[in-house]
This record gives structure tokens, sequence and C-alpha cells, in this order.
């Protein structure tokens, strides 16, 4: 299993939100490429523009900070919803980048970009009760996840990115359960994200077969380390 340490970016600082809502957004550094000599150390670090988001300007020039300060590959999402910004974002350097509300509004553009960058388009799926919430997860997309996740697989998606939003930044442990069932169902790799509190809660993902997780406000509330995480990931703890 694989670890994914999450920056997300508003107004230039890194915070984290409580159920995707901008209202309670905890600032954690005023400074957000500082943070990545202690997240870098895992796979993969997962960047979020929330400005981008929330259709806002983007933070492009924040995030080729953050590459030339990264030693891992970046995947980078946020209001990226059509062939210009996934280029533009592409151009950064980033690995991968995440589409959700395009996946819902736009479904032939994100099949043709997943067949042009193949291996290196994610689809988020950002669910509340079963079902897929859009536009920084405002709205209902009226698909479920299962719906979404199995297109995405027809495309060519390299990944799922599940996020139950009710679990997002609250510690509650996030939903194995769910994750498990989008995975078996989709037959691609799902990326769990949301609500991990503590290292029993990573381990059940690694035993759930899920293979890689994001982790963002456990890290920062110093629940545990990046070290301690990669330990229980790869089975060493």
């Amino acid at each position: 299993m694989k670890l994914f340490p999450a920056i997300d970016l508003l107004g230039g600082r890194a915070v984290r939100l409580e159920k995707g809502e901008r209202s309670k957004a905890t600032v954690f550094s005023e400074r957000p490429v500082e943070l990545v000599a202690e997240l870098a150390i895992a796979d993969r670090l997962h960047v979020v523009d929330l400005d981008g988001a929330f259709g806002e300007p983007r933070q492009a020039a924040l995030i080729r900070q953050i590459i030339g300060a990264c030693r891992v590959p970046i995947e980078v999402g946020g209001g990226i919803r059509d062939r210009a910004t996934v280029d533009e974002v592409l151009e950064l350097g980033v690995g991968f980048v995440v589409l959700g509300t395009a996946a819902v509004r736009d479904p032939v553009l994100v099949e043709e970009v997943c067949r042009e960058h193949l291996g290196r388009i994610i689809v988020a799926v950002d669910a509340l009760d079963g079902v897929v919430s859009i536009d920084g997860w405002t709205k209902s997309g009226e698909i479920t996840a299962i719906e979404l996740g199995k297109r995405a697989a027809g495309w060519g998606a390299a990944a799922l990115l599940y996020t139950d939003i009710a679990r997002d930044g609250v510690h509650t442990g996030p939903n194995v359960r769910a994750t498990a069932q989008l995975s078996h169902a989709v037959g691609i790799d799902v990326i769990a994200s949301g609500g991990v509190s503590s290292l029993a809660d990573l381990a059940a993902l690694r035993d759930a077969g899920i293979p890689a997780a994001v982790v963002g406000r456990a890290i920062y509330d110093k629940r545990f380390t990046v070290d301690d995480a990669l330990r229980v990931v790869r089975g060493q703890a």
C-alpha cells in the first residue's frame, strides 16, 4: 500500500477543510512549500487547488514552487475542468491530474484526455451517502459512486480517488467498507481519501486491499508522523 500526504491550497496557504466546507478551513501553514520536505518522503504528494475548485484564480505559481521542492511524483486536482487546464497542469511537471466535476459534466472530454494521457489521469469520486458531489462538493452530480467509477475504468483512467465527504477532515475514520466495495466493483486502483485519523485506520485500509491512501489532517494534527504511517502501509508495523 502507498501513502500520499496531502497539501490543500487556499489563498496561498495550506489548509484543511471539514467536509469540504470553506467556512471550516483550518490553516496549517502560511508557506506550503515548507511542508514538502516533511511530506515528500512518502510515495507521492497529493495537492489540491481549492481556489480552482471554488472557481477562483488558480494557484499555478505556488504549485510550480511545490513541484520544484518535491522529489516524489505529484498529483494535482481542484477545478480542472477543460482540456486546456489539463495541459497546463501537466506542463507544470506534475505526474498525475485529478478530474472530478468534469467527469460528470463532460464525460466525453474526460474519456479523451484519459486516452491521450494514458496512466496520468485520476478520476475523483467524491461521494455523500453513495452519490457523487461536484463543483467543490456544493452540488449533487446525480450519479452513484460505483456508476461513475465503472465509467472511469472504461475510459482508461489510471485510478479513482474516492472520498467519503462526510468523513473528510473530521477524524472519524475512513469508510473502509464503501472504499472496498468500490474497488471490487470497478476493477482499477482506488485511492482512499478522507477520514484517516489513526495508524489503525491505515492498517484497516491496507488489510482491505486498498492500494493507496491520501492522508492530510492527521499528519498536521500530529496524530502520527509520515514515518509512522509508512511503516504501517508497508506492513512493517
